[in-house]
């Protein structure tokens, strides 16, 4: 049957109708289904340890964190020789007639002259136990120590007490007063002195790590304490006489007392030597108890 305009007019209508919510519909779809014109609920991916792109590998040399190389490092320090590991040496381990002269040098050097020349005189050998500081200010004086034939040995570089000193202060100490010994002339090892004489199981142990023997004594002379404390030289040669021993480590200065001037070891030095001789007793320097 023919359609009529108005017919055909309204069957136009309900077709567009149906092809604009259809197209509604395609649009609230590609949209994702927001409500209230909220933007829709998206989530960004986010990298983790198995999204991220894998990275170059590095080389030892340039990571902040690789060991160095065996040949980089640190030579490892010289075994302490036997039987004297563990300890703070008091006396010679002999039971010969003989005597170590030791003696200090880290403060000034009023009576060092004195004392090599008195040694020289008696052809008599020393052990002189030297701190880094003296040594880098007064190099032509280790010189003369040497000359003279004696042993020099590590005091230290700054003469601190140890036993406050943490592990890494101690091997700096150590260690900045062989290089300012070495820098002089003068070879240290393996002989070591505590500053004051103050230590613990922990600094010889930290001193055999470093393939040091500390050195104490088995005398005091007490020279250091000057005449304004008393000490007198004929004192100095009195106590060395008492603590007379095979094997004795005598300990003594050669700056001078900081109060009154004095230099009582330097003073006293020579009659000790004469004294000890009248006894039967020779003199080595510590290297003796390397054999």
């Amino acid at each position: 049957m023919p359609v009529n305009r108005r017919e055909w007019i309204i069957v136009a209508a309900v077709g567009a109708v149906i092809v604009l919510s259809l197209a509604g519909l395609v649009f609230l779809a590609a949209r994702g289904g927001g409500q209230d014109g909220a933007a829709p609920d998206v989530t960004v991916p986010t990298a983790s340890a198995t999204s991220a792109p894998p990275r170059a590998p590095t080389s030892p040399a340039a990571s902040p964190s690789a060991s160095p190389s065996p040949s980089a490092s640190a030579p490892p320090a010289p075994p302490v020789p036997d039987g004297l590991a563990g300890t703070d040496v008091t006396a010679l381990p002999t039971a010969a007639k003989v005597v170590a002269l030791t003696i200090d040098v880290g403060g000034d050097k009023a009576g060092l002259s004195s004392m090599l020349a008195t040694l020289a005189a008696e052809n008599v050998p020393a052990t002189f136990f030297v701190t880094g500081d003296f040594a880098a200010e007064h190099p032509a004086e280790v010189g003369a120590i040497l000359a003279g034939g004696h042993r020099i040995g590590n005091h230290s570089m700054t003469h601190p007490h140890f036993p406050p000193l943490s592990d890494a202060e101690i091997a700096i100490e150590v260690a900045d007063a062989e290089r300012a010994l070495n820098a002089a002339g003068a070879d240290p090892r393996p002989w070591f002195r505590f500053p004051y004489g103050d230590r613990d199981d922990r600094c010889v142990g930290l001193l055999n790590d470093s393939g040091y023997v500390p050195v104490r004594w088995t005398v005091d002379t007490l020279g250091w304490k000057g005449v304004d404390a008393g000490i007198t030289a004929d004192i100095v040669v009195d106590r060395v006489l008492y603590a007379l021993q095979p094997g004795e480590i005598v300990l003594m200065h050669a700056g001078s007392n900081p109060g009154d001037g004095s230099t009582v070891d330097a003073d006293a030095l020579p009659d000790v030597i004469v004294r000890l001789s009248e006894a039967g007793y020779g003199f080595v320097t510590l290297d003796a108890m390397l054999g």
